[in-house]
């Protein structure tokens, strides 16, 4: 997929307003910002970053999807984010100094650019439009997170699963003869971190979904079969 069709397409889960940092850029900042790095290619299911490693460089995603997540100190681990084409990852790290503060790993082949961290300091304190969008940036997804903080208080964790599992429908699923599958493999520990509930929990949810044959569940991947009984668990009209 090329930059400049990044800003359409899919929809985005867990964005403000799903525009993606290379999409937010003029044209000849975002050349600019490319031109000072390296492509790279990663393979699927291979990590690209590390939580707790030194920061040393950015991406800006070109094609490809990845999953962001975190591990607590007690190994509850959560699904914080799904970061695609147009996307910035491992750039808070760069900026602060700090270590990274979670891991990203490529659901499928990911091609990037990579940008040392100091050349990237250098880049965004020469160029100030590209320094408000890494704030704008910044700014939406902390209030994406806010809010679904807020949203997920009311919730129980069967609403909150189906609510997932619908987002995911609309981000990442592909219709087959069976119903629509999620392209993208995520365990029952990471649903579990992103719903706030513990594994077994989710484990038990997803059989009793199974049961009501409103999923199929293979190793890594669902199907959903029954969309519309998710969205009267999510209390969706």
């Amino acid at each position: 997929m090329g930059v400049g069709g990044m800003a359409g397409g899919q929809a985005r889960a867990w964005d403000d307003d799903g525009v993606p940092f290379l999409a937010r850029l003029e044209k000849e900042d975002r050349a600019a910002l490319l031109a000072i790095g390296r492509p790279l290619r990663y393979p699927a299911r291979g990590v690209i970053l590390h939580q707790d490693e030194p920061s040393s460089h950015v991406l800006l995603l070109l094609h490809g999807w990845t999953k962001v997540t975190a591990i607590a100190a007690n190994g509850y681990e959560a699904l914080l984010a799904l970061r695609g084409p147009g996307d910035i990852i491992g750039e808070g790290a760069a900026l602060s100094g700090r270590h990274r503060s979670a891991t990203v790993t490529a659901l499928e082949t990911v091609e990037a650019v990579v940008i040392d961290q100091a050349r990237f300091t250098v880049f965004v304190s020469d160029h100030p439009p590209v320094a408000l969008q890494l704030l704008s940036l910044s700014t939406d997804r902390q209030r994406s997170t806010d809010r679904r903080r807020l949203e997920w208080a009311a919730l129980t964790v069967r609403e909150r699963l189906a609510v997932l599992l619908l987002e995911l429908l609309r981000t990442h699923g592909s219709r087959t003869d069976e119903g629509i599958e999620l392209t993208i493999g995520l365990s029952q520990q990471e649903f579990a971190g992103s719903v706030g509930s513990s594994r077994e929990a989710v484990a038990r949810l997803l059989k009793e979904l199974r049961d009501r044959q409103v999923v199929a569940t293979r190793r890594r991947r669902i199907v959903v079969l029954r969309p519309d009984v998710l969205r009267r668990i999510a209390g969706e009209s």
